[in-house]
This record gives structure tokens, C-alpha cells and sequence, in this order.
């Protein structure tokens, strides 16, 4: 964690989006905890939240892209700490490659909440538990959704933006 630079991470207004939550069930102790912040940050912003459960972080970018199909913005919630293993890197790898690739290929903003540590307390302080550091899920829904509203803002402007627009 890096401990500097997180921008503010106050409620916005997003009323009427749907917020596709998908979490994976291990680390359960910290998923449930940062699934329910998750929903309570849809709902602060004024959003509607729709919830899955998925074995493990492996899983979610394609339960992540049914939500984007059906949802207008999709936060990816999950826990991985680094083993004795190669396991640690293939499995971050992928989740990071698979969400960015469903924001792409979907067009909607997909909030990657999955905490890559070294050790159970670091998730601990991350996780948005009494007395943690901070709170990713919480963070990464209401950024999820504060890009969807820089995407409509965009759409709005009805001409091409940039160069020769």
C-alpha cells in the first residue's frame, strides 16, 4: 500500500446507475466485510447494487464481464497474498489482465478491488475494517462510478473531441 496520493473518495451522484458487485468467497472474513462496503458506497451514491459470489479471484473477470453486459459499472472485490509459490503472480496477472480487458471490450468502468499483499495483516488494513488504512471497497465503487459519470459526461458533448474534432 502506498500510503499517499489516494484522491478523495467522498459519495457522488449516481442515481438510477446499477452497481454489479462480484466477490470472491476466499479470505471470506475480508471479502464479506469489503462486499458489504461496496453495497453501502452504491447506495451512499445513490446507486442500486446487484451482488455474486465466485470461488476465488480467478474467477471474477468473467463473472465481472456478465455484470458489465447488464450493469453500468462493475466492482471486482477479492483478496490475494503472496505464498512460497509462482502461484501469487500468475493469479494477479490474470485478474488484472481479465478486468481490464471486460472495461474494454464491455465500455464500462470495472473497479479492480482485489488486494495483492504479502501478508493477511496488510489485507486486514486494507480491507476497510475497524481501524484500517483504508477501505477498497468503498474506494473502488465510488471511483467505478465516478468514471461512468466522466463517461456520460463525455457522450453528452455530441462531437468528436480532440484533434480535427
Amino acid at each position: 500500500m502506498a500510503g499517499f496520493g489516494e484522491p478523495g473518495v467522498t459519495a457522488v451522484d449516481a442515481a438510477g446507475m446499477t452497481v454489479g458487485v462480484v466477490a470472491a468467497r476466499w479470505h471470506g472474513e475480508l471479502t464479506d466485510h469489503m462486499l458489504d462496503r461496496a453495497v453501502a458506497a452504491a447506495e451512499a451514491c445513490g446507486a442500486r447494487a446487484v451482488t455474486a459470489r465466485v470461488a476465488g479471484s480467478v474467477e471474477l473477470p468473467v463473472v465481472a464481464q456478465a455484470l458489465a453486459r447488464r450493469c453500468d459499472v462493475v466492482v471486482a472485490l477479492g483478496v490475494v497474498v503472496r505464498g512460497a509459490t509462482a502461484h501469487f503472480d500468475y493469479v494477479c496477472r490474470s485478474v488484472t489482465d481479465g478486468l481490464t480487458r471486460v472495461a474494454l471490450d464491455e465500455g464500462r468502468p470495472v473497479a479492480h478491488g482485489v488486494l495483492t499483499v504479502d501478508t493477511l495483516a496488510q489485507a486486514r488494513d486494507r480491507a476497510g475494517l475497524p481501524g484500517s488504512a483504508e477501505d477498497k471497497g468503498w474506494a473502488a465503487t465510488v471511483a467505478a462510478l465516478d468514471a461512468a459519470l466522466a463517461i456520460r459526461d463525455l457522450a453528452s458533448f455530441g462531437h468528436r473531441v480532440g484533434f480535427g474534432g
